[in-house]
């Protein structure tokens, strides 16, 4: 993840470590900037999300391997990380589950994985304080490290730290960036990438690809690109939609949003995919968009091939605004981290 949206300021010191700094995975500390948005009130949150006294805002920043989950949010009888994660955070925090509420940036769907997930938890001071037990190591260092020693293999809490005021993992970012991998090799997709890559049997035009996608870009209602739910805004702002090949000769779509509706990106790549194999000119994703319709010759792509690379904040001292405007402008059911 990009440093618009990985580091931020701490909150105020919290005994008995350095609370101001940030933890990394490999024991490197750092301080920085940004910060995200709250969902619903949680245990340590007040009505407005703001973090109640005695309670201290944790940023967490994670990566995921999709495959063996049902998505993020958490539904009952299912594996999910949401589930996973909070259930680890209750076991090495000692904080009863139903207090360990998690906020995150994007909502995930099954098999979608993530390298830039970024999530907020509200924890008690006396658990976050309590973390170090005996070492000397910072309460973030050794939260990462008892999550280690907790969490599933295909789930990894990479960087941890007290949030910056104003901090909403949910309502404050910015920007999400998602990356969407195919094969078009004839011989097919390699066996170490059947998880996170979509096989493709017909060569694909990245060039006539690019010029589509560049049509699509700006403020636009995308109804025609998203599954709709009652009462949901579709508009959203496309910031950069681009293909290109990767050092393996993949095909590589980066798309990027202030937000994204249900399905909107695995339905892109899907009508861009129709464009790179020749099927459709590149004028017709453009014309589907502006029909505000669903059309049935856009396919939505598979989830395995779709992956959260980055969220983005904007710097500590405009995060309050970003939060209270991202609050109002978005219908309550409009989620800005819903699931791709």
């Amino acid at each position: 993840m990009s440093s618009t949206g990985r580091h931020q300021q701490p909150d105020e010191p919290v005994a008995p470590g350095p609370p101001d700094t940030e933890v990394r995975a490999g024991g490197l500390a750092r301080s920085g900037s940004a910060a995200a948005p709250a969902g619903p009130v949680t245990a340590g949150a007040t009505a407005a999300g703001a973090v109640r006294s005695g309670w201290v805002r944790v940023r967490l920043d994670l990566g995921y391997d999709g495959t063996g989950f049902s998505g993020w949010a958490a539904q009952p009888g299912l594996r999910t990380v949401e589930s996973t994660l909070a259930g680890a955070l209750a076991r090495v925090t000692r904080v009863p589950g139903e207090d360990v509420r998690l906020v995150v940036a994007g909502r995930t769907d099954a098999g979608v994985h993530a390298t830039g997930q970024v999530c907020h938890v509200d924890l008690p001071l006396a658990a976050w304080a309590g973390l170090p037990g005996r070492s000397s190591l910072p309460p973030a260092a050794s939260l990462l490290r008892r999550l280690r020693g907790v969490l599933p293999p295909d789930v990894r809490v990479h960087a941890a730290g007290p949030a910056p005021e104003g901090f909403d993992a949910r309502f404050g970012a910015v920007h999400r960036r998602y990356a969407y991998r195919v094969c078009d090799d004839p011989a097919g997709v390699p066996p170490l990438r059947r998880h996170d890559v979509l096989g493709n049997r017909r060569p694909l035009d990245l060039e006539r690809m690019n010029l589509a996608a560049q049509l699509l870009l700006g403020l636009r209602d995308f109804a025609a690109y998203c599954r709709r739910r009652e009462g949901a805004t579709t508009v959203r702002t496309l910031l950069e939609y681009r293909w290109a090949r990767d050092d393996a000769g993949l095909a590589v779509a980066r798309v990027r949003a202030d937000a994204f509706c249900h399905s909107m990106v695995r339905a892109l790549v899907g009508a861009l995919l129709a464009v790179g194999e020749g099927r459709r000119d590149v004028a017709w994703p453009e014309l589907v968009l502006a029909a505000r319709e669903r059309d049935p010759g856009v396919t939505v792509v598979p989830a395995h091939g779709l992956t959260l690379e980055e969220v983005a904040y904007p710097p500590d001292a405009e995060l309050a605004a970003r939060v209270a405007v991202a609050r109002a402008r978005r219908d309550p059911v409009a989620d800005p981290g819903c699931g791709c």
